[in-house]
């Protein structure tokens, strides 16, 4: 396995915090135009789906890119770690930037309906299979392992920063030249991320010791997935995931928006509760980014995981949007320090040299089987009402945490120092 960027050494990556390190920042910088690129494109796509077909049609086109996304992500893992994360980035977007910008000239020069969209979705999701693994991994390759939690913190702010501004942005570019300039403006934001990846240095790693030399990609994805199954970190970890965002995406996508109408906060309400929790997610990302490191770190996660469950279920038998605000913050705090920890743990307890394929299985039962869980809520809620499915969710989301703790290695992981 090669890198074809300027190679620094371990010793080279601890002399500065990641804060500091202008490395990192550069990938940060990187990622975070990136992710901006990616929300003005969501909201390109869905206004020009709704503007050129039937609330069905476009729904199935913003759900194109799931499927490609799910069926590859595994195999997304492999090509991470058999190219480096860094050149699979670095290909990701460009091809991504291609695709949007393409998109963007047809539909300024031309009027095509639907089909466009819906190829640019199914692309999306495609590239999105290689490209996710490729990111969870390439943070472990610009700093040292001591850093990788407040990296993490980083990267919290990033996503937060990009979901502010991405949605004003996209609404700009809409209402300065409809989906068209929106999707030129996406464009323009991922193909910032590529010179700044360019410029990013990237260290050597070790042989990888989970598949044999010369050995074909099915081998390695083969022996990546023993290799997560066998980890006594790593699985219950994976599984803690699992539970935990299963739990969570429901509730906080379909069942707060129907908690709001049930409850008559409007629009407006739902924003203020959204608002909430990503003041507190983001407050978790920025204590990780200043103190760099959390003691007992299995502990505080899997214990922030099961209070963060308590809370999602107290959101159901909030008042009044004051105190459902609150306790949004609530969650935000307690699930951003929680997700953050984990995204750490698997990174620093993980063989440096096949962490594209154990992320792409941690991103899989994230964002591939966790979605699933928002019609079953829906309809559920249609059927029960809502204090009893965030109830239910809760527990979900609590067993994750409780599999956290009856893990004693996982229990009791630590971050390097």
């Amino acid at each position: 396995m090669t890198v074809t960027a300027p190679v620094r050494s371990e010793r080279d990556t601890t002399g500065h915090p990641a804060h500091r390190d202008g490395n990192v920042l550069r990938w940060l910088a990187a990622y975070t135009a990136s992710m901006m690129g990616d929300n003005v494109y969501y909201l390109a796509l869905s206004w020009a789906a709704v503007r050129a077909g039937t609330p069905a049609q476009a729904g199935l086109v913003m759900a194109a890119s799931a499927v490609p996304r799910a069926l590859l992500m595994l195999g997304g893992g492999v090509i991470a770690d058999r190219l480096g994360p860094r050149r699979v980035v670095i290909g990701s977007d460009a091809v991504r930037c291609a695709a949007v910008l393409a998109v963007a000239v047809l539909l300024f020069t031309t009027d095509p309906g639907l089909w466009p969209l819906a190829v640019l979705a199914v692309v999306f999701g495609t590239v999105d299979a290689v490209f996710m693994p490729a990111v969870g991994a390439l943070p472990a390759r610009v700093t040292s392992r001591d850093q990788l939690a407040r990296v993490q913190g980083m990267r919290g702010l990033g996503i937060r920063f990009a979901s502010v501004a991405g949605g004003p942005l996209g609404g700009l570019g809409v209402a300065l030249g409809g989906a068209a300039a929106a999707f030129g403006l996406a464009a323009l934001l991922i193909a910032v991320s590529v010179p700044l990846l360019v410029s990013v240095r990237t260290r050597e790693l070790p042989a990888d010791d989970t598949a044999a030399s010369g050995g074909t990609a099915w081998r390695d994805l083969v022996a990546g997935l023993r290799y997560t199954r066998r980890h006594r970190v790593l699985a219950p970890l994976v599984l803690a995931i699992a539970l935990g965002d299963l739990g969570f995406v429901g509730p906080l996508n379909v069942g707060l928006a129907l908690l709001a109408d049930e409850r008559g906060w409007g629009a407006s309400g739902m924003g203020w509760v959204l608002a909430g929790f990503g003041v507190g997610a983001g407050a978790a990302s920025l204590l990780l980014t200043v103190r760099g490191r959390v003691p007992h770190a299995g502990h505080v996660m899997a214990y922030a995981c099961v209070a963060g469950s308590v809370a999602i279920g107290a959101l159901a038998y909030a008042p009044d949007v004051a105190s459902a605000v609150g306790v949004a913050l609530l969650v935000g705090l307690l699930a951003g320090l929680s997700g953050a920890l984990c995204a750490a743990l698997l990174q620093t307890q993980s063989d440096p040299a096949c962490l594209g394929r154990v992320t792409a299985v941690a991103s899989l039962v994230s964002l591939g089987f966790a979605p699933l869980s928002m019609p079953l809520s829906a309809a559920a809620i249609g059927t029960w009402g809502t204090r009893p499915v965030f109830v239910v969710s809760a527990l979900v989301c609590g067993l994750g945490g409780m599999v956290a703790l009856g893990a004693r290695d996982l229990r009791r992981a630590e971050l390097p120092r």
